[in-house]
């Protein structure tokens, strides 16, 4: 199979890495050209511009996106007018899902597929294997499904319904995350601040081994305070945040569906700007662990 692929950041590159260790062949681009280099000494065909890439494509045309949300418009109108019917075009990004459904939209008018990906689990899972959720017309689905489980970790892909629903799956899955993230680091700093002397980087150890709260948080932090030191001295206890969880909650409440947690882990994240803590410091060491997130604090 030959795939177009659109943006290689620390997940699309990781991810063209696999695919081309699978023996898949790839046409790539990105905007800036050292990571299009790079995937070239790995057997990649870099392209110079989206018409560049798309006439390297023999059709029909399988193109994957992979930029941030706020890109896919323009990446989309850019390359629209090379497509040709039957051409399928896969959002891989963190695209919010009713952006997706539009897309499904305007690509139908001119009889050309899209599917949304909600694709989880970092730079790693990209070359290791994801956790795939995916939207779009089942048929386009099953004609792509081979990619999709060549992308992700055994029994790591789902179709999860129409257009949209993988982006939306995904979104709720990274409130979740938000939610799940802010526990450990209130428990560990609760652990922190109390009048025990307590080894946390065994404690997060002995958590993961069985534990009903075992899982790749937990050993991400245990990784985290081997890297750093129980103190997290140099993670900057003010936590970013990049919109998912907000979509998380926005959704929510148009459903008129509580969501105390997640609402309340958003709340943490905005209000430790100026203002952070040892509970920050945790969960941007966790987003450093699995996304590969600058958390390093500002040395001026």
């Amino acid at each position: 199979m030959t795939i177009g692929y659109i943006g290689l950041g620390k997940m699309g590159l990781n991810m063209i890495e696999r695919l081309l260790d699978k023996k898949y062949e790839a046409v790539v681009f990105n905007r800036s050209p050292e990571p299009v280099r790079k995937a070239e000494q790995w057997g990649a065909r870099g392209a110079s511009s989206l018409a560049d890439l798309a006439k390297r494509l023999a059709p029909p045309r399988l193109i994957w996106i992979m930029v941030p949300h706020r890109a896919v418009d323009d990446v989309l109108s850019q390359l629209m007018p090379f497509l040709e019917p039957d051409d399928t075009v896969i959002d891989g990004g963190n695209s919010p899902y009713a952006a997706s459904v539009e897309h499904f939209k305007a690509l139908k008018k001119k009889n050309l597929n899209f599917l949304d990906v909600g694709v989880s689990g970092g730079p790693e899972g990209a070359r290791e294997g994801a956790c795939l959720m995916i939207g779009g017309d089942k048929h386009t689905y099953e004609r792509f499904e081979e990619l999709f489980k060549d992308l992700s970790i055994e029994k790591g892909y789902k179709y999860v319904g129409e257009a949209g629903a993988g982006h939306f799956v995904k979104m709720v899955h990274n409130g979740i995350e938000y939610g799940m993230m802010q526990a450990i680091a209130e428990g560990f700093a609760i652990m922190e601040a109390s009048d025990y002397t307590l080894n946390l980087a065994d404690i997060s150890e002995v958590y993961n081994h069985r534990s009903v709260i075992e899982s790749r948080l937990i050993g991400w932090l245990n990784s985290a305070f081997r890297t750093y030191g129980e103190e997290l001295k140099n993670i900057s206890g003010e936590v970013a945040h990049t919109g998912e969880g907000e979509w998380t909650i926005k959704e929510a409440r148009r459903l008129n569906v509580p969501a105390v947690v997640i609402e309340q882990s958003l709340t943490f994240r905005i209000a430790s700007q100026g203002r952070p803590s040892y509970t920050g410091q945790i969960v941007s060491a966790l987003r450093n662990q699995f996304g590969g997130h600058s958390v390093i604090k500002d040395r001026h």
